[in-house]
């Protein structure tokens, strides 16, 4: 039987959850997760779990932090003024904002605090530092 390789189209449906059991996310109820193996669109540890599995084939792993969202990494978390916000906006905790980097290049922060004249934004991914189980059922493969 025909197994997923590098390269491949595959569709997968999924559920993650946390080391508690607590789901995070699925694509139960919705289309399945379409995506080329090795393309890097999916995190490393996802990519490699489905390498060799047939169409139909269920399985549940364990992706490590390294291997999903990386550990988390405090230098990402800066204290702004607010006076640096767009006009009109009005912070609250939770809110995501689009940010530059140093460098340049684009980043999503989440703001965590929010005081009279700054703002607490963190720039980590919300899964970073987390070991995530994920329940893997190939659907297709392209």
């Amino acid at each position: 039987m025909v197994t997923a390789q590098n390269g491949e189209t595959v569709k997968v449906h999924y559920t993650g959850m946390f080391s508690d059991g607590q789901v995070f996310d699925s694509s139960i109820n919705r289309e399945p997760l379409e995506f080329t193996i090795g393309e890097g669109s999916v995190i490393p540890g996802f990519d490699s779990a489905i390498v060799g599995m047939k169409v139909g084939e269920n399985k549940t792993i364990t992706i490590p932090c390294a291997e999903a969202y990386g550990e988390r990494n405090d230098n990402a978390i800066a204290t702004i003024d607010r006076s640096q916000l767009p006009e009109g906006l009005e912070p609250s905790i939770g809110q995501q904002l689009s940010a530059s980097r140093p460098d340049g290049t684009g980043a999503i922060v989440t703001i965590t605090k929010v005081e009279e004249n700054t703002i607490t934004v963190d720039g980590n991914h919300p899964l970073a530092g987390k070991d995530l189980t994920f329940d893997l059922t190939l659907v297709g493969i392209k």
